[in-house]
């Protein structure tokens, strides 16, 4: 990954710093009426206080606790390398799968993914978590199809969707040092992609006529792969109320069957404030870069985008905000409502794309 020095160089930031956390620990000492206050306190806001909802990765404390996430993603329009591109533009590139049509002929307009996640998480100490989590997808696209000569003109416009239960993961989380003002905890994860990878659909081709194809990578709910993901968290206390959660997470392909999604580094830095005993706010900056499919299925080949293994990942920066909302003064129970909604700074994408519009997940956790 072209980006892994980047990881390596913003962890030693951190982990220098985590010495001058070591030093203001050795004088804490001193004061042991006062710390016993501060970890009271410390132990009162990790109860109450959680990660994005849209994040990943993250310990439990002890016990329990079962999580239900709603998430949905819009791509609307294209973009060539980063920058914006217009459907006459793009109907004159060449078609990379065929010589019939010569050109792009079918276009992508816009795409919703919803994604259903279900997660269950056991901590039988502070230093260990446990989890499991299946998630459930479904695409919608609507798509623009081109006459493949003359004046190109515009044929029509239809939709296609898949959905089906995507992956099963399955995680050991554990607790690496740990002082007043500084957590490291590790993540390692196996994830297996376990539904269909050649779903197909009726659609509208450039002659005309409708057809049911396999659908392209980007409308499969699965790539039958199997991948193993490691992480890094460090979660630093900055006040009574406010800290700064720095995660790094690495995701690779160990096992495919004829293509599979590329493998990504995903870099999280957040801010989280507790404003109120039961209402915290965070704000998150989310860096991902992705590598292209690998591999591919000879029968999708259709004229458009999404069928090219090559016009897959790239470099996005995105920004999120969140809001985390314990119930439990209504509910007598350990629960937290939360919200995230995520727009892109910027998406350097590998080729030609759809341009990502914003990002938004709810969740519910109950703790017991």
């Amino acid at each position: 990954m072209k980006n892994f020095l980047t990881i390596l160089l913003l962890f030693s930031v951190f982990l220098f710093s985590d010495d001058h956390d070591k030093h203001k620990d050795h004088e804490s000492m001193h004061k042991d009426h006062e710390s016993m206050h501060m970890m009271e306190h410390k132990d009162h806001t990790d109860h109450h206080s959680s990660a994005p909802i849209g994040t990943t990765g993250n310990m439990h404390h002890m016990g329990w606790m079962v999580s239900v996430k709603q998430g949905v993603m819009n791509m609307n329009g294209n973009i060539m390398d980063g920058d914006s591109i217009s459907n006459a533009e793009i109907l004159e590139m060449p078609n990379p799968l065929g010589s019939m049509p010569a050109n792009l002929s079918v276009i992508p307009e816009d795409m919703d993914m919803h994604m259903t996640m279900i997660d269950v998480m056991y901590a039988p100490s502070k230093d260990l978590t446990l989890m499991m989590m299946g998630t459930y997808v479904s695409k919608d696209m609507t798509l623009n199809t081109y006459a493949p000569m003359m004046d190109r003109n515009l044929l029509g416009k239809f939709s296609t969707s898949s959905s089906d239960l995507s992956e099963l993961t399955f995680s050991v989380l554990g607790n690496l040092h740990d002082t007043d003002n500084s957590k490291w905890h590790g993540e390692a994860t196996l994830q297996k992609s376990i539904g269909t990878n050649d779903d197909t659909d009726q659609v509208l081709t450039p002659m005309g006529t409708e057809m049911n194809m396999i659908l392209p990578y980007a409308m499969q709910a699965s790539d039958k792969g199997t991948r193993l993901v490691l992480g890094l968290t460090n979660s630093r206390k900055l006040s009574d109320k406010t800290s700064w959660t720095n995660q790094a997470r690495y995701k690779k392909v160990i096992n495919k069957k004829d293509w599979a999604f590329g493998d990504l580094v995903e870099l999280n830095s957040w801010v989280q404030h507790q404003y109120q005993p039961y209402l915290s706010f965070s704000a998150r900056l989310k860096f991902v870069t992705q590598d292209e499919v690998s591999g591919a299925n000879p029968m999708i080949m259709a004229p458009v985008q999404t069928a090219n293994p090559k016009n897959y990942g790239g470099d996005e920066l995105h920004i999120g905000l969140g809001v985390n909302h314990d119930l439990s003064f209504l509910t007598s129970k350990q629960d937290v409502l939360g919200i995230e909604v995520l727009f892109p700074i910027f998406q350097d994408k590998n080729n030609l794309q759809m341009e990502t519009s914003y990002q938004i997940v709810v969740g519910f956790n109950r703790s017991f």
